[in-house]
């Protein structure tokens, strides 16, 4: 099973799409790398986990801070601390290029994955998520 297909199998706002999620891994890849990251685990030449990351402006910070995005492990590769060497890079690449916050969007009824982020330093906020759709991406 394709690693974002798992990913969102578990989150209630998305749905899998190979296509779309081909694209926007391609729009990361395509970049020149300054403000995006990529990640991945690997054995046996088979991907086994990734996380991505990418920069933006945060008057809150006063400088650069990085949206931490998919980041997912096999099914089978989960508990090996895989995830929290995928973390533990991206943390490393955004200390390097002077990034001063990460954050990240979690299900709220992900409880396992909210365990695995607080037990690795991570801290809930106050604020929540909204969103909306522009243009031809309307459901």
């Amino acid at each position: 099973m394709n690693l974002l297909d798992e990913l969102f199998a578990i989150e209630a706002d998305f749905s899998f799409d190979a296509d779309k999620h081909r694209q926007g891994l391609r729009l990361m890849l395509d970049g020149c790398r300054k403000h995006q990251c990529i990640k991945v685990a690997e054995c046996d030449q088979e991907v086994i986990g990734m996380c991505s990351a990418q920069t933006l402006i945060s008057t809150a910070e006063g400088g650069m801070a990085a949206i931490v995005e998919d980041l997912a492990v096999k099914s089978g590769w989960r508990g090996r601390g895989i995830g929290r060497m995928l973390l533990e890079s991206i943390e490393a690449w955004s200390s390097a290029i002077g990034l001063r916050r990460l954050q990240l969007l979690a299900d709220s009824a992900n409880e396992s994955a909210l365990a695995f982020y607080g037990k690795n330093g991570w801290k809930r906020t106050q604020l929540i998520c909204l969103r909306k759709r522009l243009g031809c991406c309307y459901e």
